[in-house]
Formats: C-alpha cells, sequence, structure tokens
C-alpha cells in the first residue's frame, strides 16, 4: 500500500502526528479537520484526503477521536514501537544529538555511537560509550540497530553510509552536506539547514526584501 500513497503525504503525517499529540495534553477528545486545518495552515479537504489513503477514522460532522487518531497513526508510522540508533561521529554536531532530549520520548534511542578518532573512543556522552568504527557490525547485529545518523564531515560521509549499508541498515539519517550514493532499497533522510534557510531566501526575495 505504501507504494501507491504519494510521498508529500507520508511527509505531513508527522505534522499530523505532533498536533494530536498536542491535543492529547490539552484533553482534547475530539478535534474537527477544520480545526486540523487552522493549526496547520491546511485545508480541511487535505487533511481528509491525507487521512483516507489509510482508512476512516472520523465520522461526518462528529470529527476524530484525538486518542484513537493518535494511536492509529502511531502505527502506520511505526512509532508505537522503540527504534534504535547508532550515530556515527561524535564532534560538536554529533554529542549535541546525543544529548537531545525529544528522541527517545518519541520512540528513538541511540544505543550506540562510532568516531575513526582514537582520542574519542571510549569516552562517555550521556550513557553511550564511545565504540571505533571497526566495531560497527557486530554492534549493529547484537544491540538490533535499526537506524543509522551520519554525523560527520562531508568528505567522510560516503565512507560513513557506505559502512552503515554494509552492515545492513535500511534507514539513514544524513547530516553531512553531501550528495551521497546509496542502493535504491535503502531510504536516506537529508538534514541540511542551509538548504531550508535557501528556501526561505527565495520566499524573502520573492517578497522583495533587500
Amino acid at each position: 500500500m505504501t507504494s501507491q500513497i504519494p510521498e508529500v503525504v507520508i511527509l505531513r503525517l508527522p505534522l499530523y502526528l505532533r498536533i494530536l499529540t498536542l491535543l492529547e495534553e490539552e484533553n482534547a477528545g475530539v478535534v474537527s479537520s477544520q480545526e486540523l486545518g487552522a493549526r496547520l495552515q491546511m485545508t480541511p479537504a487535505q487533511i481528509r484526503k491525507d487521512l483516507s489513503y489509510f482508512g476512516k477514522f472520523g465520522k461526518q460532522g462528529k470529527g476524530y477521536n484525538v486518542r484513537l487518531l493518535l494511536g492509529e497513526l502511531r502505527q502506520i508510522l511505526g512509532v508505537n514501537r522503540e527504534w534504535h540508533m547508532a550515530i556515527i561521529g561524535v564532534g560538536r554536531l554529533g554529542k549535541a544529538i546525543l544529548d537531545y532530549g525529544m528522541l527517545t520520548p518519541r520512540g528513538f534511542k541511540i544505543v550506540a555511537a562510532f568516531d575513526i578518532d582514537p582520542q574519542q573512543t571510549g569516552k562517555k556522552v550521556g550513557r553511550v560509550v564511545i565504540q571505533d568504527l571497526a566495531e560497527l557490525a557486530n554492534t549493529v547485529k547484537n544491540r538490533g540497530i535499526d537506524i543509522g545518523i551520519v554525523a560527520v564531515p562531508p568528505s567522510q560521509a560516503q565512507q560513513a553510509i557506505d559502512c552503515l549499508v554494509g552492515c545492513g541498515i535500511k534507514a539513514i539519517l544524513n547530516y553531512a552536506p553531501v550528495a551521497p550514493r546509496v542502493p535504491k532499497d535503502v531510504r536516506i533522510q537529508e538534514v541540511d539547514p542551509v538548504l531550508a534557510l535557501q528556501t526561505m531566501t527565495y520566499h524573502l526575495k520573492s517578497l522583495g526584501s533587500p
């Protein structure tokens, strides 16, 4: 079914999940597509269409049960379980990611960290001990790691990604500003603030900013 769903719809699902989580924290029992649209700056029709790809969750005129829809979206996105992750690169960025406290409550737990710098290996960041990259394959197998995070300099990014792919990792979050090569069955997600800023400057320029 996933191949029949537009990618843009899948990208919007976490936004729905975020709003529904906030609504649950506000003790909201029911929410309409109009209210969801107002919070997300989307049309109610678009929200109803997106959700219809996955089933019928609400009743016309009555809205959506917040708790039930939240549970369904968690299952659809696969965040109704804990995912184990490994990070390669424990410089300033890597340490910041390890220190970020919002991953574990959302079902994503970094259980291993790797670096090629011998001065880094053996050190502890939070509850994770930094390991040599040579230990990656055994750790991926023994710790049941599902997702890899790449936080290395651009010149080392492809090597790090190749190492993860070689260990059987099929999902990679890449912070390095490169255009990596991966097999077709590997999902790679780029995180690059410069790209986001360049999109913003396009809109600023269109608005007539100097």
